[in-house]
């Protein structure tokens, strides 16, 4: 009996904590029973109403959108399902079909009707909708057509800025340049010379060529190998730091130059360049 007792005595700190809890609870029952928690109050019904009508028109319109809208496209690349939803018969789209395969292409709606023999009526409904390469309007450029007077040739080292100024596709800026590298060069030796000029393209080039040209071969002092300076080959044209130490190196090994040919011999020598180094050189 004591063991019963001692489980249902509380003392009074543990009595308020339950009357406590009681009063919690009776509360949150009061406020669930009195409280509407549903969204129904927050709905603007009309709103709902006019939002539900305007999604209505629209499921409506889109399968008629769909339908009535159109692309262009190429007709050489016509499926089975686009050949039969614009209107083609299976023979016509079958004409088609072997003329692509045998790597033919239609280029106009002229070759198209040609093809597939379709009529007039359809070809009209269909043709706007052709999408051809862009590159097919596009206009040949006119030949040039040059004057057939002669033309009168002068001599290149003698020419002057203003006068290579006056040559189409050359201006003040590359006329200076032209004439600053004639002047490196000592002179314009050969024709071909022409085209390192530096931002000179070959086309400008050979224009300049047709008016301008090496007419007097220029008279040029030559150095002598075998007694050039170090500092000497340097100020040739086309002879860097890197071939003037070769050709010191080869004349101190050999003694002598015996003749232009045996540059040649020296290792790694540019021989593309070798008749225009040959222009300053000789070996006496």
């Amino acid at each position: 009996m004591k063991f019963i007792q001692s489980h249902f005595w509380y003392n009074k700190r543990q009595r308020n904590g339950i009357l406590f809890l009681f009063l919690i609870l009776f509360f949150l029952q009061f406020v669930l029973y009195f409280s509407n928690f549903s969204d129904d109050e927050f709905i603007d019904e009309e709103e709902f109403a006019m939002l539900e009508a305007k999604i209505d028109s629209l499921q409506k319109e889109k399968p008629v959108r769909a339908k009535s809208k159109t692309y262009p496209f190429n007709p050489n690349y016509l499926s089975d399902f686009k050949a039969y939803q614009i209107g083609l018969s299976v023979e016509e789209a079958d004409r088609l079909f072997a003329f692509r395969a045998k790597g033919k292409f239609i280029n106009s709606t002229d070759d198209f009707q040609k093809v597939t023999a379709v009529s007039d009526s359809l070809l009209a409904l269909i043709s706007p909708l052709f999408k051809f390469p862009s590159w097919l309007n596009r206009k040949k450029p006119k030949p040039v057509t040059h004057d057939k007077a002669p033309t009168i040739v002068r001599d290149l080292n003698k020419a002057s800025i203003e006068q290579l100024d006056s040559i189409e596709g050359v201006n003040t800026k590359l006329a200076n340049r032209i004439i600053s590298y004639k002047n490196l060069l000592k002179a314009y030796s050969l024709n071909e010379q022409l085209y390192e000029v530096y931002y000179l393209n070959r086309e400008t080039a050979n224009r300049i060529l047709r008016h301008y040209q090496v007419i007097d071969t220029p008279e040029i002092d030559r150095l002598d190998l075998n007694t050039a300076t170090f500092k000497q080959f340097l100020q040739v044209p086309y002879i860097d730091y890197e071939l003037t130490k070769k050709l010191i190196a080869y004349r101190d090994e050999n003694v002598l130059f015996q003749d232009l040919e045996e540059l040649k011999k020296i290792d790694s020598f540019p021989l593309e360049k070798f008749d225009r180094i040959a222009l300053y050189l000789t070996a006496e």
